[in-house]
């Protein structure tokens, strides 16, 4: 009875001397896919990794082989049909100048009912006003910073385009302005031929007129629209940003501004598709080509248009125009296709 007694007492003395694996009794998960290598304490090849701390340890030791791991899943669980919550704010946008990162301080809640909601007091919301317009300013003192600020709402208010457009074209200014090319020349300029640039690489081609006009550049003597054009050139071959529009990248946007039924689209598009190989376009001017092929395709489906009119859309000569549908009706009888009036 002594003898069995001592030994359970060696037992109990052995059991209370060993060693407990490291993160017994805190919440673990046996790793069995991606740890093959033996522990270096013990050979074995069995690991418990501790989610709360970011360990993994041998199960047979406790030896911890690795710590501080990063967890790369949500801090939360949603148990709800609902939307899951963001903790990582709003995207990054080269649109703003701050690519909205920095923190501000909305007027909204420092003015009105805005300050009332959050117990302000009129000497109290005085003093964020001022608070906030000199954090507006801070933000402002380097004329680097000034005139991206003045670029980047040139191109939100003026390019008119859509969003995914603007934020393309607000990083070609960006690249255009690290390489250089808006020191000396005017900061409306190359923003408007990002924009120009940003639509034509997208195939949503916009006439330089109409870039022109958006962006206030257009005077009696045109030399607003000619420096438009050469800063284009310039920007398209520093950024290597080419590429030639066509006729038919011009044809949604001239069948939307005209005003004209579907099928009008289908049968310009069936007319680009009959004669576009043709080098009797060669040199001719995209959006007047573009035009013709619309003023053809809505006389022929019963919408017609006056020269007039397509000409003020496509910014063409009614000359041009009806020199470019001589030679449409040439091509569409040498195909056997009898031109209709």
């Amino acid at each position: 009875m002594v003898k069995e007694r001592a030994e359970s007492e060696r037992q109990s003395k052995n059991n209370s001397n060993r060693k407990s694996p490291l993160g017994a009794g805190r919440p673990s998960q046996r790793r069995t896919v991606g740890q093959t290598t033996p522990c270096k304490a013990c050979g074995m090849t069995e690991w418990n990794e501790d989610e709360v701390r970011g360990e993994t340890y041998c199960a047979s030791c406790g030896h911890v082989a690795e710590e501080n791991a990063i967890d790369p899943g949500a801090e939360w669980t949603n148990y709800s049909d609902g939307t899951d919550r963001s903790r990582v704010g709003a995207p990054v946008r080269d649109s703003l100048s701050d690519k909205g990162l920095n923190t501000t301080i909305s007027r909204s809640d420092i003015s009105g009912s805005g300050a009332a909601r959050h117990g302000i007091r009129g000497s109290d919301a005085k003093h964020w006003r001022r608070r906030a317009l000199i954090d507006e300013r801070s933000k402002t003192r380097s004329s680097r910073a000034r005139n991206l600020t003045k670029a980047m709402q040139f191109i939100r208010d003026r390019g008119n385009l859509p969003p995914a457009l603007v934020e393309e074209a607000a990083r070609l200014y960006r690249h255009a302005a690290e390489q250089g090319i808006v020191t000396g020349r005017s900061i409306r300029g190359v923003a408007a031929a990002c924009v120009y640039l940003a639509a034509r690489q997208a195939k949503l081609p916009r006439k330089i007129e109409e870039i022109a006009e958006n962006f206030d550049m257009i005077d009696e003597q045109g030399m607003g629209e000619k420096e438009l054009k050469r800063t284009i050139r310039l920007v398209a071959r520093r950024l290597n940003a080419h590429h030639v529009s066509g006729p038919a990248e011009y044809l949604d946007k001239f069948h939307s501004d005209l005003g004209l039924p579907a099928p009008v689209l289908g049968e310009a598009n069936y007319l680009w598709d009959r004669v576009g190989q043709s080098m009797e376009w060669q040199g001719k001017k995209p959006a007047g080509v573009a035009g013709v092929m619309l003023y053809k395709a809505a006389q022929n489906r019963g919408h017609p248009r006056t020269q007039a009119e397509v000409c003020k859309v496509v910014g063409v000569s009614e000359v041009t125009l009806r020199g470019l549908l001589r030679i449409l009706e040439t091509l569409l009888s040498q195909l056997g296709e009898a031109p209709s009036n």
